[in-house]
């Protein structure tokens, strides 16, 4: 099944989780099969890759796959006309 994940506002991890396991874009990228600069692209959010591609990522860097996606935060909105992340706190 292939799954389409441009209309879809993701924030994806990768450049995170490179910094916390020390690997270079450069490295995953020849660990993944690619060129460089399409890897820098998706590192870098230019460029919003397949999910094959994101399944090939998270073997190389061996995390579960929905580890490459940023993860909801409670109490954090995200206005859906602008994508301002708002935080939502309790009234004192």
């Amino acid at each position: 099944m292939h799954y389409n994940l441009k209309h879809y506002k993701m924030e994806l991890r990768i450049k995170e989780i490179l910094k916390e396991k020390k690997i270079t874009a450069i490295s995953l990228a020849e660990t993944v099969g690619m060129a460089q600069p399409s890897m820098s692209n998706i590192v870098n959010g230019k460029v919003m890759p397949s999910v094959e591609t994101l399944e090939r990522i998270a073997v190389a860097l061996g995390v579960p796959f929905t580890d490459l996606f940023e993860q909801p935060k409670h109490n954090v909105i995200t206005c859906p006309k602008c994508g301002t992340r708002l935080e939502v706190k309790e009234k004192e």
